[in-house]
C-alpha cells in the first residue's frame, strides 16, 4: 500500500472500526498527520502568534503566543479516522480495539484515583488520622497507576509495529497485501 492509497483508505474508513488495518496503513497515515500537524503548526506560528514584550529591572521578556486554530482544526480532523485505523490495525494483530485506548483510559484511572482520593481526603481536613490515611491510600494507589500510564503508550506502539497474523482471524480477512 501506497502513501496516497493509505490517506485514501484511512478518509474513506473515517469511522469504520471492523475489519483490519496493514502496518502501511496505518504507519503511511500516521506520517500523513505528522505531516499535516508540522504545516498547521507553521501556518499557526506565521499568522497567529502574538509577540509581547515586557522590560522590568533592567530586563527584557519577551513572550510569544498562539491559539494554535489551524492545528485544532487539523487535530479535529484526524481524530476519528486515526482511532478507527488503530482499531483496525490492533484486529489486524489479534487483539481487541480496546487495546488501542490503553493509554487513555489508564491516565483517566489515574486522575479519578487522584481527584476522588484527595476529594475524601479533604473531607476529613482536620488533619486527623482520615485525612492522612485517605491521602497515603491515595498516593499508594496513585504511584503505580502513574508508572502503568506511562509505560503503556510503549506497549501500544509495540502493538501496533507487530506483524499482522496471518489468514483470517475473528476480525475478518486480512488486508490485501498483507505480509506476516
Amino acid at each position: 500500500m501506497t502513501f496516497t492509497e493509505a490517506v485514501k483508505t484511512c478518509f474513506s474508513k473515517y469511522v469504520t472500526f471492523s475489519g483490519r488495518a496493514s502496518r502501511p496503513e496505518y504507519w503511511f497515515f500516521f506520517l500523513f498527520i505528522v505531516i499535516w500537524n508540522a504545516i498547521a503548526g507553521i501556518i499557526d506560528w506565521q499568522f497567529f502568534t502574538t509577540v509581547s514584550t515586557v522590560e522590568a529591572n533592567g530586563t527584557t521578556t519577551v513572550t510569544a503566543t498562539s491559539s494554535q486554530p489551524v492545528q485544532g482544526i487539523v487535530g479535529l480532523v484526524v481524530f476519528l479516522p486515526h482511532l478507527a485505523v488503530a482499531w483496525r490495525r490492533m484486529h489486524d494483530t489479534g487483539r481487541s480495539g480496546l487495546y488501542a485506548l490503553f493509554p487513555l483510559l489508564l491516565m483517566i484511572g489515574a486522575g479519578l484515583v487522584l481527584v476522588f482520593g484527595i476529594g475524601i481526603a479533604d473531607v476529613f481536613a482536620g488533619g486527623g488520622s482520615m485525612d492522612l490515611l485517605f491521602t497515603r491510600v491515595t498516593l499508594l494507589l496513585l504511584v503505580p497507576t502513574m508508572l502503568v500510564a506511562l509505560v503503556s503508550p510503549l506497549l501500544v506502539l509495540w502493538w501496533l509495529t507487530r506483524p499482522s497474523q496471518p489468514g483470517d482471524n475473528r476480525f475478518g480477512p486480512a488486508p490485501q497485501g498483507t505480509r506476516p
